[in-house]
């Protein structure tokens, strides 16, 4: 959603580069790029205006004049104030003291209220929490029984008492379904109310009175984060007519320009509690907006990555495949245990959105979005149609082998062969990352950078490392090296590129990875 935001202001901060001081003209030039890609991006005038006042007026300090690199610390204000309008610190739900804890969800029809009752159901029973979604929807033809539908695949409770389609009094569902919750002994609410094509009277008193009946302990407003600045407008008038303690952006996966998300937390004074960005109902979690800042920036989201990791891999699973890849070459580590790996992998979601939370990632969007996903169940059927010993010692398969797995998984015996050759690439490269590191809260990869003895060589070898005598050549590798520590300083990965570094590419053990 944010694709084209990211890549203006990149460009703007890579003009900045390279600068030992900024002039007046160059914070007013950055400025003005700052403010054309926000509105581009259909963020809501008053947000822009404030965000460039605050930007200019911090950039003109004398936090950038002592800076040792200027531009830099623009960059640094930037992300401050994006997370400023998002709303600042993550905001948490709050739970009743005496249970059931009731949230109401309001909004339009078409926002995505009813599948994210299902995906908020499904996201509390994940942190411990026993919810029942209450069908409230009695007009929407069929909304009940799609309310049913999505707590059956979230695996959660349903209270529907009317079959709806314009059937039963919503009022009093809500008021009936606190007192079944509290006999069936759930402690979470989940009410899901009506919507309608456009704001009027009628919705705002349905939603009033249900507000009235059930006094819920939040009422969260499901916003369409695609409806650009209209959002901010539908926000504010329910804001006034009914009211509501947070904002739910839905279908934050969508290729509108994502102005709504920078606007409505700003606009209403209402943080933004929760994203849903994609079809699936694990495709939801905690808005936190330091995290959406660092990735509009393309900074990426490690750790929504790692909390991610570490919820697929438990510590044991990664303990016994770091052992493996630490021996010999990685010889222990078979074909089994890659298959184990990728399906690993493929829990924690989509390949392209887990490439995308790495930072310097923007850049290569085109080639992220390219990567075929049904990539990973060919491999996968290519590995079952191996026998156990072909798994364990992959060097036995020869020609006849690789044709009759080939047969076997449906596909061209070329296929079969690309996949052991980059098995071997992949262990190999696995192996020497296990032995000096790699990505925290992964198998066989237990942190960031080499061990304690690397990290002593590495310090030796940069001691002993001479200046060219070339002017020109010693002047570009200082500036290189005042990059490098104003990247890590601004809390960059090591290794990864800088932000519009078009020169950077993947390792080839990398590439022929990923196939």
């Amino acid at each position: 959603m944010f694709d084209t935001l990211s890549d203006r202001l990149s460009a703007t901060f890579k003009n900045l580069r390279g600068k030992g001081r900024l002039s007046e003209a160059d914070i007013d030039a950055t400025a003005r790029e700052i403010r054309i890609a926000l509105l581009e991006a259909d963020v809501a005038l008053p947000v822009v205006r404030a965000f460039i006042a605050n930007v200019k007026e911090r950039a003109r300090g004398a936090e950038v004049s002592q800076a040792l690199n200027p531009a830099q610390q623009v960059v640094k204000i930037v992300n401050e104030e994006l997370v400023s309008i998002l709303g600042g610190e993550t905001r948490r739900l709050r739970f009743a003291k005496n249970p059931p804890t009731v949230i109401m969800l309001a909004g339009l029809q078409g926002a995505g209220k009813t599948t994210l009752a299902g995906k908020l159901g499904r996201w509390l029973k994940g942190q411990g929490h026993s919810p029942l979604l209450v069908a409230c929807d009695l007009q929407r033809p069929n909304a009940v029984n799609q309310l049913s539908v999505v707590a059956d695949r979230a695996g959660v409770a349903v209270y529907a008492p009317e079959p709806g389609n314009g059937v039963g009094d919503p009022v009093q569902v809500a008021k009936d379904s606190i007192e079944h919750a509290r006999s069936k002994q759930y402690d979470v609410v989940i009410v899901d109310t009506a919507g309608r094509l456009g704001i009027d009277q009628e919705l705002m008193q349905q939603a009033a009175d249900i507000r009235d009946a059930v006094s819920p302990d939040e009422i969260l407003f499901v916003v369409d984060a695609m409806i650009g600045q209209d959002a901010v407008n539908t926000a504010e008038a329910f804001r006034d007519g009914v009211g509501f303690d947070g904002v739910v952006l839905s279908k934050l996966d969508g290729d509108a320009r994502g102005g709504a998300a920078l606007s409505i937390a700003h606009v209403t004074g209402k943080q933004v509690m929760f994203a849903s960005n994609g079809e699936k109902l694990d495709d939801f979690d905690a808005f936190h907006p330091d995290r959406m800042a660092s990735r509009i920036l393309d900074m990426g989201d490690l750790l929504t990555l790692i909390e991610q990791a570490e919820k697929t891999f438990s510590q044991e699973e990664a303990a016994k495949m770091a052992s493996k890849l630490a021996s010999k070459k990685g010889q222990d580590f078979t074909l089994d245990d890659f298959l184990a790996q990728m399906e690993q992998v493929r829990k924690m979601g989509s390949i392209s959105k887990l490439l995308g939370m790495l930072p310097g990632m923007g850049q290569m969007k085109d080639q992220i979005n390219n990567i075929d996903e049904r990539d990973v169940d060919r491999t996968a059927a290519i590995i079952k149609s191996m026998t156990p010993k072909e798994r364990a010692e992959p060097t036995i398969i020869n020609g006849s082998r690789r044709a009759r797995i080939a047969k076997g998984s449906g596909v061209e015996v070329s296929a079969v062969k690309n996949l052991v050759e980059r098995f071997f690439d992949a262990r190999k490269m696995m192996s020497k990352m296990a032995q000096g590191g790699g990505m925290p809260g992964m198998p066989g990869m237990p942190g960031m950078g080499g061990g304690p003895g690397r990290q002593k060589k590495q310090v030796k070898q940069a001691k002993g490392k001479r200046k060219s005598g070339n002017p020109m050549k010693r002047k570009a590798e200082e500036q290189a090296a005042a990059a490098r520590r104003a990247q890590a300083a601004q809390g960059g990965a090591p290794g990864l590129p800088a932000q519009g570094d078009k020169s950077f590419e993947l390792p080839d053990e990398f590439k022929k990875f990923m196939g």
